[in-house]
This record gives structure tokens, C-alpha cells and sequence, in this order.
């Protein structure tokens, strides 16, 4: 039976989670993985969550739910990618003791960056006042203490963050090592940098 797991992706909006999450989930149903899900905020919010707003209760009660499913499937040996932005520590810490084999990848973006990259047009609008509570503007994001993986994606293209996450996977055990995987990638953990 395969292992599940999951992977955690944590970051300010627009630093590339969907992205990296949806190239990970395609990179392991190419291994042959039968259950892999992704599990995105913006999704999430249109089905689960579409009760909830954007105060701090709410956020952590949209986290709390996502946990829940993560740590279901997990469990029942479903590879599981979860991208939120999750702007608080203690969610996802809760998220850590309930998930089976989590691993937390910061993916790590200069606001300056995300600002000029502005694919939705949110930060515009929140250094406008138009969208108040923006996280990273006028909301806190508190960047995890020791996530096992950091992504720059100002630096690294998806190609080398996927690897990252691929290599980690492999040197945990929780997927086969290919012959001519990207295991070999160099895996950043917060303390090394």
C-alpha cells in the first residue's frame, strides 16, 4: 500500500504554492502514485469553505477543515498537497500533529516581488485600501520556525523548487528514488540556509 503523506504549502499570495503544488502532484502521478490529491485555497474556498470569511477566526477555522481532510486522506495512504497561505503558526502546527508524514514547504517570495508580480491584481487593490486584511499588507503572515522545506521562487524556477520537494520525498522514504529522478537536487531545510 503506498504511504500517504502531507505536504504542506505555506506562503503570501501569489509566491507560487498552486503552481509548485500542481507540478508536484503531476511529477508523482508520473511515478505511477494512484491516490494523489491536491487540495488548493482557492478551490476549498468555493466548496468547504464558502461560509467563512477572511477575519483571523475564520482563516483558522478554513485551516481547521483542510486539516481535517488532509489528515483523512493522509491516513489512508493518499499523497496529499495542501496550498494555502495559512498566515498563522499555531494553524499549522495543529495541521503538523495531525497530518501523517507533513512536511511544510515555505515558499519563500520578497514581497517587493509579489507586489510586481500582482497576477490577480489583490495587492494593488490592498495597498489602495480597497481589500482590507490583506495578508502581508495590513494582516500578519507568520513564516514558519522550521519548515523541512524553503522554495525562493524570486531565485528558482518551478523546475528547481519541484526538485526540492521531490528530493525531500525521496530522502524520507516516503517515494522511490529514480534513476534518473532529481534526487540528487539539493534539499534546503530553514536551518541550513
Amino acid at each position: 500500500m503506498q504511504e500517504g503523506f502531507v505536504i504542506w504549502f505555506t506562503g503570501l499570495s501569489g509566491s507560487g504554492k498552486t503552481t509548485l503544488a500542481r507540478e508536484v502532484e503531476r511529477k508523482l502521478r508520473a511515478r505511477g502514485m494512484r491516490y494523489v490529491q491536491r487540495l488548493d485555497g482557492d478551490v476549498v474556498r468555493q466548496d468547504l469553505t464558502r461560509d467563512l470569511g477572511f477575519s483571523k477566526e475564520d482563516r483558522d477555522e478554513n485551516i481547521h477543515r483542510v486539516t481535517f481532510v488532509a489528515e483523512l486522506l493522509s491516513k489512508n495512504g493518499v499523497a496529499t498537497t495542501c496550498a494555502f497561505i495559512s498566515p498563522y503558526r499555531e494553524a499549522r502546527e495543529t495541521a503538523r500533529a495531525r497530518g501523517h508524514n507533513f512536511i511544510e514547504v515555505y515558499v519563500e517570495c520578497p514581497l517587493a516581488t509579489l507586489i510586481e508580480r500582482d497576477p490577480k491584481g489583490l495587492y494593488k487593490k490592498a495597498l489602495s485600501g480597497e481589500i482590507k486584511g490583506f495578508t502581508g499588507i495590513d494582516d500578519p503572515y507568520e513564516p514558519p520556525k522550521n519548515p523541512e522545506i524553503v522554495v525562493h521562487t524570486d531565485l528558482e524556477t518551478v523546475e528547481e523548487s519541484t526538485a526540492k520537494v521531490i528530493a525531500f520525498l525521496e530522502q524520507s522514504g516516503l517515494i522511490s528514488i529514480e534513476n534518473d529522478s532529481i534526487a540528487s537536487a539539493r534539499v534546503f531545510v530553514a536551518e541550513g540556509e
